[in-house]
């Protein structure tokens, strides 16, 4: 099943734009996405800890603080996950890491972390490719969160 598939299963409206393909918030901002499609910039870390794997997804301005977010999951240090470890457990590659990658996630490895800032707002993410880019809203990511019986927390 694709991504689209669900959203349309679970009654998720969103807007979708197509763009040159993404790898940072750098190359968001030289395609000027936000002006193009209604939503907030957000990004996506790929992290771990020694036994668990985390998904952050954060407004794009803001720094995401490890240690905190350690403490607030009272899980071990958090690290970036390797380029392979993203490939194997979401089947994503560098640019296109998205909270709706959880799909490819068949063992339910990874626990997504939502900034509690964008509830009630779009946010924008990818679609599992960078060379396109969806909005929807931050409660209607969360119902695909649960569909795909995956656990999230606020932060």
């Amino acid at each position: 099943m694709n991504i689209y598939d669900i959203l349309n299963q679970l009654n998720i409206s969103y807007e979708e734009v197509s763009h040159k393909a993404i790898y940072s918030y750098e190359d968001a901002l030289k395609e000027n996405i936000a002006s193009k499609i209604d939503g907030v910039e957000c990004k996506n870390l790929f992290v771990k800890s020694k036994t668990k794997y985390y998904l952050i997804f954060i407004e794009a301005n803001k720094k995401a603080d490890l240690k905190a977010l350690s403490t607030k999951v009272e899980d071990s240090r958090l690290v970036f996950a390797s380029e392979e470890e993203l490939k194997n457990i979401l089947n994503l590659e560098v640019g296109s890491v998205t909270p709706l990658g959880i799909i490819n996630d068949k063992n339910n490895l990874v626990t997504i972390l939502l900034d509690k800032e964008l509830i009630g707002q779009k946010v924008l993410l990818h679609p599992n490719v960078n060379t396109k880019t969806i909005s929807i809203t931050l409660e209607d990511l969360i119902k695909f969160i649960e569909n795909r019986n995956h656990s999230y927390l606020l932060f």
